[in-house]
């Protein structure tokens, strides 16, 4: 949502402002997630531009808060445009500056169901903390110069998978500042965990039936444990996975971090949990990580 500034820096009625007698020119661009909330008073920071002149010239005006969203404090934020104080990109990075000297280079392996959003999530994850990002699944595939883990699958079988998918978190367990995604079967070896608890490990826990959705809208094709059964996309998806998640409820549980997807969507104020953005997921995970973190290291103060 942006709100012009012309004659008077103006923000939206919709978030309770008041008017500014500077002229001005530039724009104000307010999170999303204000749609929802009514009249809440913010701190701005404009940045003012005498067109008449070669430099620039700053003021900061400010609007006194007297309210909080979900105990996040309000501040005035300046930088090239003016973003809500609450836009999910700073808060993630943030959050992340909060945390990383805490983590002290620990890798961070992502565990969850097939389609729960590991790589994305990931990636995010790796360019907030400046650490490289790792796809297991990609590194098997590379190794053994396949095209996808299901031709793995159809050549050589289950089991020859694993194994090289235990050779790649051995390997990468001997590294530091990676955000890995791990496969949806990598938690039922307890060797991988001696791997991934060298770092710290998210479990990525989707509802199976955005997951069925959400797989089955693309296809199975790609998925080795699932192309096999019969019957229309979703129906399949949905039993394969919650027979699957039977099988590894418990491994999965053993993350050091949990993100339910679901009490995300409920805090944000979502039905639907395909409707958060990995950013928000990624706002979570790190969330979740400093719990661990304070837990480990005796409640540390941030």
């Amino acid at each position: 949502m942006d709100a012009k500034v012309a004659n008077g820096l103006v923000v939206s009625p919709r978030i309770g402002s008041e008017r500014f007698t500077r002229r001005t020119c530039g724009s104000v661009r307010v999170s999303r997630r204000f749609r929802e909330q009514d009249r809440l008073p913010v701190l701005v920071s404009a940045q003012l531009q005498d067109k008449t002149r070669n430099w620039n010239w700053h003021k900061t005006a400010s609007l006194e808060v007297s309210c909080s969203y979900k105990n996040f404090p309000a501040s005035v934020l300046e930088s090239g445009g003016i973003h809500a104080p609450f836009d999910d990109a700073l808060i993630l990075k943030n959050k992340s500056q909060e945390i990383e000297p805490y983590l002290s280079g620990r890798c961070i392996y992502l565990v969850g169901m097939m389609g729960s959003g590991k790589t994305t999530v990931g990636k995010v994850l790796s360019q907030v903390l400046s650490y490289a990002f790792f796809d297991s699944d990609t590194l098997v595939e590379q190794d053994v110069d396949a095209n996808s883990v299901a031709e793995i699958f159809n050549l050589y079988g289950e089991g020859f998978f694993r194994d090289k998918e235990t050779e790649v978190l051995r390997k990468l367990s001997l590294m530091h500042r990676l955000v890995v995604s791990t496969g949806g079967g990598a938690v039922v070896r307890p060797i991988n965990w001696k791997y991934m608890q060298k770092g710290i490990s998210v479990w990525l826990d989707v509802p199976l039936e955005a997951l069925a959705r959400r797989i089955a809208a693309v296809g199975t094709g790609s998925r080795p444990l699932l192309h096999h059964d019969s019957g229309d996309a979703y129906t399949k998806t949905f039993m394969r996975l919650t027979s699957l998640m039977e099988e590894r409820s418990e491994a999965y549980a053993n993350a050091n971090a949990r993100v339910s997807l679901e009490d995300v969507a409920a805090k944000l104020g979502h039905r639907d949990v395909s409707n958060l953005t990995p950013t928000a997921i990624a706002i979570e995970a790190l969330e979740q990580i400093e719990g661990f973190l304070k837990e480990e290291n005796g409640d540390f103060a941030l």
